[in-house]
């Protein structure tokens, strides 16, 4: 590819990529949670296996070098998109079925290990076709439309399936149906993303960024400057939130006598699909431009304490016990707005991380490094709670935030790095 194809229609693809490639993860992840929840699943059994469902994140690098070298990157999102949806179209006929649990899941399996693909060719289609300003200019975007998808699957298509249980009055029938839309809308997003991303790729030509050995991937990625402290910080800034975000949800759905707030399932549909979408965009917008302005050193910190201090005020909910709409509304709206604008700082890190040759393979590694900090933590999750109840499990969740507080003191990387030039 020429340099003077970089950066060809990004308004056009970063948007549409980017919610292409969270919609699947959220569904996967953490949708997948509310789902079990709602057809009666325990706690224990859903933060064990749906963190299981992490795996493919975690190996990923394993096959990144491949999408290096076989086709375009374009090619392999395209295809793996479609196959996201033939999986979630599986779940959504399998439910209704007597072993659902063992069926559905195996399809979310098949998901997972297509979502994963698709995120090494998507992202590595980013590095690729933008310049490194660009990539610093649209890292804002490129968050917000990501995170827009997590909040549109565990919102607006939760309020779907609140909607069709009260309408049905079957939750079998009423997920299952909700499953085979978000079938027929991963199938929209994949023709969009055609018609949307431009061919910069030229499937015979050797690129720059493709390894010379399969091997050289990981050893070069291992001998990275302060590997160790590196690895550690990944793994680390979401320690908190890896475990929140499994049982946030059914926090909300449990009901009184189990230490839940007993809301509906239109209810947290609703709070995370329209309030949280709105402070979720300003907070990821926000992110990208003050690291593109002031460059990421200055707000590493910060962004990091955004991301996870809001979740001191679960602890207060629980322990509360508030079920007030409005009170949770809040604490949802600050948790996302921190979300947004602190998780811009870890995406330039691990643009920063992946910076050298092979970068779309190790920006896979970084990248699964990330999603073992997000398994490992969330499949004990369920079994902390158990225990600890929810008030305590909260607590619990502000208190795994300070490691990777204290190592943005450690990890060392240009000051000005994300900063857009002023030229």
């Amino acid at each position: 590819m020429t340099e003077p194809n970089k950066d060809k229609n990004a308004w056009a693809w970063v948007p549409s990529l980017y919610f292409t490639e969270g919609l699947p993860y959220v569904i996967i992840i953490t949708f997948s949670v509310i789902m079990y929840k709602k057809l009666g699943i325990s706690n224990a059994d859903i933060g064990l296996y749906t963190s299981w469902l992490y795996l493919p994140w975690v190996i990923k690098p394993l096959w990144s070098p491949f999408v290096d070298i076989k086709s375009t990157k374009r090619n392999w999102f395209l295809g793996m998109q479609l196959l996201i949806a033939i999986a979630f179209l599986g779940v959504g006929l399998t439910i209704p079925t007597n072993n659902f649990f063992v069926l559905s899941l195996s399809c979310f399996w098949i998901a997972a290990f297509a979502s994963a693909t698709n995120d090494i060719a998507s992202d590595g289609y980013y590095l690729i076709s933008l310049t490194q300003k660009k990539q610093s200019f649209f890292l804002g975007v490129r968050s917000t439309f990501y995170r827009l998808a997590m909040v549109t699957g565990q919102g607006l298509i939760v309020v779907l399936a609140g909607f069709l249980e009260g309408y049905y009055g079957n939750n079998q029938k009423a997920w299952s149906y909700t499953m085979i839309i978000t079938a027929v809308f991963m199938i929209l997003l994949t023709v969009i993303n055609l018609f949307a991303t431009p061919k910069v790729e030229n499937e015979t030509e050797d690129s720059k960024d493709n390894p010379i050995r399969f091997l050289d991937v990981f050893k070069t990625f291992f001998q990275k400057k302060q590997i160790g402290i590196v690895l550690a910080f990944i793994l680390l800034y979401r320690l908190g939130e890896s475990q929140l975000v499994k049982m946030a949800s059914p926090f909300l759905l449990d009901q009184k006598e189990a230490g839940g707030l007993a809301l509906s399932t239109t209810e947290v549909g609703t709070i995370y699909g329209t309030f949280g979408i709105i402070a979720l965009t300003i907070g990821g917008i926000l992110g990208g431009i003050a690291i593109s302005i002031y460059g990421l050193k200055k707000w590493m910190l910060p962004m990091i304490l955004a991301l996870n201090l809001p979740n001191v005020l679960y602890v207060l909910l629980s322990f509360w016990e508030s079920s007030s709409v409005v009170s949770v509304t809040l604490v949802v709206i600050i948790e996302q707005f921190g979300y947004g604008f602190g998780f811009a700082a870890y995406l330039m890190f691990l643009i920063y991380v992946a910076e050298g040759v092979s970068k779309t393979s190790h920006y896979a590694i970084a990248t699964g490094f990330m999603a073992l900090g997000m398994m490992l933590p969330g499949m004990i999750s369920g079994f902390i709670q158990e225990v600890l109840g929810y008030t305590g499990f909260f607590i619990w969740v502000a208190i795994a935030a300070i490691p990777g507080i204290i190592l943005t003191r450690y990890i060392q990387y240009p000051a000005t790095y994300g900063k857009k030039d002023k030229n």
